[in-house]
């Protein structure tokens, strides 16, 4: 990025990161705010360092949007930790396998992505967990949470580790200056 930022990191996590936290306080007034995150099951078998995390040394395409996911993840349950759920509900969620432009590069990745897309989501379909979290009649119990196709799940043993999303959201703050 600009900024000097592997730029996956810098879209996928520090963008949301930087811009929830200036909207938080309107939210807050508000009636009950939600914050939808969506993250993706390649969190899955990804690890993050909180001393590495703007230009990883083992940086590959597929790592760095698996290593953003995972960050989302943690972001959205540490932001919980710091939220009444009476005013603002914050949950994360995979939106499926989605035939979006994201496999349009060449190389194997492109000629998988480009195979297997007519068994993928449509956009629309993809759409729908998201549309269902900031929808939900009763969103507190998915505070929080991680969900996939309309109900939480489990994620990664690491997208759990609180002190890992405590040093998370401390490193994104000083790297976005708040």
């Amino acid at each position: 990025s600009a900024d000097g930022f592997e730029l996956t990191f810098a879209v996928n996590h520090l963008a949301p990161f930087l811009l929830t936290n200036l909207l938080l306080d309107r939210l807050r007034a508000s009636a009950v705010s939600r914050i939808v995150t969506v993250a993706s099951e390649a969190h899955r078998g990804n690890r993050i360092d909180t001393d590495d995390l703007t230009r990883p040394r083992d940086w590959t395409m597929m790592r760095a949007y698996g290593r953003s996911k995972l960050c989302n993840i943690l972001f959205t349950r540490e932001l919980a930790s710091r939220l009444d759920p009476g005013q603002v509900i914050a949950t994360c969620l995979h939106p499926g396998v989605v035939a979006t432009g994201f496999g349009q590069r060449g190389g194997l990745v492109g000629l998988g992505w480009r195979l297997a897309k007519p068994f993928m989501l449509s956009p629309e379909q993809g759409a729908e967990t998201s549309v269902f979290l900031a929808m939900v009649p009763d969103p507190k119990p998915f505070h929080g949470g991680y969900v996939v196709r309309k109900a939480l799940s489990q994620p990664d043993a690491a997208a759990l580790d609180g002190s890992l999303a405590r040093r998370l959201w401390d490193e994104s703050a000083r790297l976005v200056g708040l």
